[in-house]
């Protein structure tokens, strides 16, 4: 006797995710941690002034050598091959505050080609600046002899200033092009 499930019977497919990071959020719920930092060019930066285009948020050191470079190339490789339309502002929170210099900053983000022509900042301040922001977005940072160990999230924020996928390294590059793309849209 031959058994056949019914059309009745199958269970439903999931759905694939919207976004790919190991955490999502719905959009309109989980609004982004605000903060007011000087950039490279001391310029103060807020998320609120980047509303209307996706931010893309991590946290560099500048002199590192280690995870923030590799992570650093993929992120500039996924932007130069992004249209120029859906290309999101691009925002380091710097884990370094003593030793993440303008001349040090400009030189990480043109090595690994971060420095394109979509608007980037590489935020600074005292460690207790940073401190709040790094706490804010569950950063751990803590100074070693020669180096900083830190934590090495990958945030994309909505156009409106919503948290919506966070990563952590080592990311997939294609899904984060693909949850750009779509928040682009």
């Amino acid at each position: 006797v031959a058994l056949r499930a019914s059309d009745s019977d199958a269970k439903p497919k999931p759905a694939l995710p919207k976004l790919h990071g190991q955490a999502t959020w719905s959009p309109g719920e989980r609004p982004a941690p605000g903060f007011r930092l000087r950039d490279q060019d001391g310029r103060l930066v807020s998320l609120g002034q980047l509303r209307g285009r996706p931010v893309l948020l991590t946290f560099f050191d500048s002199h590192c050598d280690d995870q923030c470079p590799i992570a650093g190339h993929q992120l500039g490789h996924i932007l130069n091959e992004m249209p120029e339309d859906e290309r999101p502002a691009v925002v380091v929170v710097s884990v370094n505050p003593r030793g993440d210099t303008p001349p040090s900053i400009r030189h990480a983000m043109a090595h690994w080609h971060l420095d394109g022509t979509w608007p980037w900042h590489w935020l600074r301040g005292t460690e207790r600046e940073l401190g709040a922001v790094w706490k804010a977005f569950g950063v751990t940072v803590q100074p070693t002899t020669h180096d900083v160990s830190h934590g090495l999230p990958l945030y994309l924020i909505d156009r409106r200033g919503y948290s919506r996928t966070g990563y952590l390294f080592p990311f997939l590059p294609n899904f984060v092009a693909l949850d750009l793309r779509s928040l682009a849209h």
